[in-house]
């Protein structure tokens, strides 16, 4: 049996409000030349609360000092990669409710690295043009009173979602 779904999994951090949130400028994986939530993959033997921190500091500069697991979810689409045809990209969500340090527009560059650093976007200027569904997630979240909904999200989801608010 040929399997056509490579799967990614990662930890990704929502910061902000009802009036913006933090994204990384992505250069590099999946979402590539658009915002994307901080986060990533875990190192080896690495923990999820673990993986968020550092993630979150490296791609942004702030450090989170209390976080809160949200809930799960992945996002399933056509994907071309080696012998696979779709990609399901399975997430962990964490609302970040205090950090310390300082926003960084640019950040350190390194094998690994996919952010080219930080800023905070109003909500309403991230759209399914140049947003990460992950980022479109967070978006939800913050303007739905916080509300994580755990539902998986599929490509054809994504092309109603073009012709909605978004």
């Amino acid at each position: 049996m040929t399997k056509k779904f490579h799967r990614a999994f990662g930890v990704y951090g929502i910061i902000g409000n009802d009036e913006g949130l933090v994204v990384i400028k992505k250069n590099g994986g999946l979402y590539i030349n658009r915002f994307d939530l901080p986060g990533g993959s875990l190192e080896d033997g690495e923990g999820l609360q673990s993986a968020i921190v550092r993630e979150i500091k490296e791609e942004t500069g702030l450090e989170p000092d209390k976080l809160t697991q949200l809930g799960v979810t992945s996002f399933k689409y056509p994907w071309s990669y080696e012998r696979w045809r779709y990609n399901q990209h399975i997430c962990v969500f964490y609302e970040v409710v205090s950090s310390t340090g300082d926003l960084n527009y640019s950040v350190s560059q390194f094998i690994g690295q996919d952010s080219l650093g930080a800023l905070r976007i109003p909500l309403e200027k991230l759209t399914i043009e140049n947003s990460s569904p992950l980022v479109l997630k967070a978006k939800d979240f913050l303007q739905k009173q916080r509300i994580f909904d755990p539902i998986d999200w599929t490509y054809d989801e994504w092309k109603v979602l073009k012709k909605s608010v978004f």
